[in-house]
């Protein structure tokens, strides 16, 4: 049986795409704030991440990664203090 696919509009990729990348929605958020299926949010979220690599410029591309990264190590950081914090509950 054939899947009957759906097409959606430019400005709808666009605002699900904005959603999730700099909105800090998830996929599935995404999907289910916009009537979206999570798989086609995350091709979506994948060709705009290739498209803005493939155009940004070296130093653009390495201040991305460092904002990456520390956004990474405050993420981590959290994580460690809500291990030590349950950690000491369960004794």
């Amino acid at each position: 049986m054939a899947r009957r696919q759906r097409r959606y509009s430019p400005e709808l990729k666009a605002e699900v795409v904005k959603a999730v990348l700099e909105g800090g929605l998830s996929f599935t958020e995404a999907a289910r704030d916009f009537d979206v299926v999570p798989q086609t949010v995350h091709n979506w979220v994948s060709a705009e991440k290739k498209k803005r690599d493939q155009s940004q410029p070296a130093g653009g591309r390495e201040a991305e990664l460092e904002r990456r990264v520390a956004e990474l190590e405050r993420e981590n950081a959290f994580l460690k203090k809500a291990a030590a914090f349950f950690a000491k509950e369960q004794r």
